[in-house]
């Protein structure tokens, strides 16, 4: 048996959980619920973009800039619709409720955007936008209540659970991708119904999975006390009343950039006034929280373009000819999760190791770390785009295949690390709701990862030259984030009172 305890200082006496492989058992449960519901989300990413054009702009590549733009916004609302599903959890209806409720939308989501209808499809994505906000923020805030403060394995905890989201995103890609070349002998673009579909069944799988194993959490994410049953489901029906159409508006708003800004700035606002309301120390590592929250933007702004213009570089610049054999647009998706796969055990036991010998990167290191791995992978496609493009304009393979091990390195520098970074620093009674944030901070890159790619991409598709021009662009503001962040470093360890 071990000694683990929820995280929240002042709670009620937590449950005591027994050790599975030197974690709090439970840990494996929400591994493989968030594993399901991973396989489905990444399990269509791929396809959007390459769907959007081929379905509603007859394969012309001028679709290209729509569909990256409603690629990004679709990422952003998803990480935005967070902050209000951890709001819900920590206020109405508790975070298991959050997931189990989030797991129905999600999957019935998947299922409508199989329909070959544009406003259906949208529809189709309003739906899982609304059901991801319910489910992705509080499976993590569970993860981090299986620990209690101080207790070293946390972080290593997050790595573990990070890899449960890389192993469902690694096979989704493979699977949807074998499917939709082989299931039928009709046009691509009819097969991507395929996709769709077998994402749904992940979804289903992920509620079941959670549905069977929520026992072992002992309590851990029920209802909050004194939530009133009527009052909780009336204000949970108006967020699905409300939040529906105007995902479905907001998917194809030319405003969208200026809500999500105002919505980071306000829940930034709400939650520096509840660290000020438990004193300074409290208000401190709020402060700290939200710088890193900034650099976070600047981060997924240029690492999101796995399912835009990368898509739309492996498609066009990139040679996959392997003597008569080509390499699917969609395997590339699973690239970044196969070293995420392989690298993540290897990175956690060097911040052990560094630990141990009192050496290891603060936070704000690691995510200056994160930053400058990410410009180097741009870097690279730089000089691919420069010095490699042959006489049909393509750059060799492994040039892609490395830009995402590259960012995967860089990845794991910052986003297990971010998790559990808020779960430290957030005001106790609101951590579900700064998950959220963090989660907000995402999608604010995420859409503008879309504008950007959209800007790579032109309004003629993507060329070599146009993606020179926007990568080496990305290129400089990752390196200039990356130095500044290592810059200011002592400033926002300061700001977190000892919290590493």
């Amino acid at each position: 048996m071990s000694n683990s305890t929820a995280s929240l200082p002042g709670a009620p006496s937590p449950p005591v959980f027994q050790d599975s492989l030197g974690h709090p058992r439970p840990l494996w449960m929400l591994f493989m619920t968030e594993f399901w519901e991973r396989f489905a989300f990444y399990g269509m990413r791929w396809a959007l973009t390459l769907y959007i054009v081929s379905q509603f702009f007859g394969g012309d590549s001028t679709g290209e800039a729509f569909a990256n733009q409603t690629y990004g916004a679709y990422l952003a609302l998803v990480y935005a619709a967070g902050a209000f599903g951890g709001y819900i959890a920590d206020r109405l209806i508790g975070h298991q409720r959050s997931i189990l409720i989030g797991a129905i939308v999600m999957g019935a989501g998947l299922f409508v955007m199989m329909v070959p209808n544009q406003q259906v499809f949208l529809l189709g994505l309003s739906l899982v936008i609304i059901g991801n906000g319910l489910f992705k923020p509080n499976i993590s805030t569970l993860v981090g209540e299986l620990y209690p403060q101080g207790d070293p394995r946390r972080d290593a905890g997050f790595t573990i659970f990070y890899m449960g989201i890389n192993a469902g995103s690694f096979f989704s890609p493979i699977l949807t991708g074998w499917l939709a070349s082989v299931i039928t002998d009709t046009p691509m673009v009819q097969n991507y119904k395929i996709v769709f579909a077998t994402a749904g069944i992940g979804m289903v799988l992920s509620y079941f999975w959670f549905w069977f194993g929520r026992r072992q959490l002992q309590g851990i994410g029920s209802a909050p006390v004194g939530a009133s049953g009527g009052r909780s489901l009336g204000l949970l029906a108006v967020y699905f009343v409300v939040g529906i159409p105007l995902m479905f508006f907001l998917l194809s708003s030319t405003i969208l950039a200026w809500i999500l800004f105002a919505l980071f700035v306000g829940l930034a606002a709400m939650l520096l006034v509840e660290g000020m309301r438990e004193g300074k120390v409290a208000r401190d590592k709020v402060i700290a929280m939200l710088i890193i929250f900034v650099f976070n933007v600047m981060f997924w702004m240029f690492f999101e373009q796995a399912g835009s213009s990368f898509n739309f570089l492996a498609e066009k610049i990139v040679n996959r000819d392997f003597g008569g054999w080509e390499f699917p647009v969609a395997w590339f998706q699973s690239v970044n999760p196969l070293a995420i796969i392989s690298l993540a055990p290897l990175v956690a036991m060097i911040w052990i190791w560094m630990g141990r010998r009192n050496s290891e990167p603060s936070i704000p290191r690691k995510f200056g770390l994160g930053l400058i791995g990410n410009g180097l992978a741009f870097l690279l496609l730089m000089y691919a785009l420069t010095h490699l493009v042959d006489a049909d304009q393509k750059i060799p393979f492994w040039t892609l295949f490395m830009v995402y091990v590259v960012q995967s390195v860089a990845e794991l520098c910052l986003s297990p690390i971010g998790l559990s970074m808020v779960t430290k620093l957030a005001p106790p009674k609101y951590v579900a709701f700064a998950m959220g944030g963090w989660f907000l901070s995402v999608a604010n890159g995420n859409n503008l990862s879309g504008e950007f790619a959209k800007w790579v991409s032109g309004t003629d598709g993507i060329s070599t030259t146009s993606a020179l021009l926007g990568y080496t662009w990305g290129f400089w503001s990752l390196m200039g984030a990356g130095v500044l962040l290592f810059l200011i470093a002592p400033l926002v360890n300061k700001l977190m009172h000892g919290v590493r």
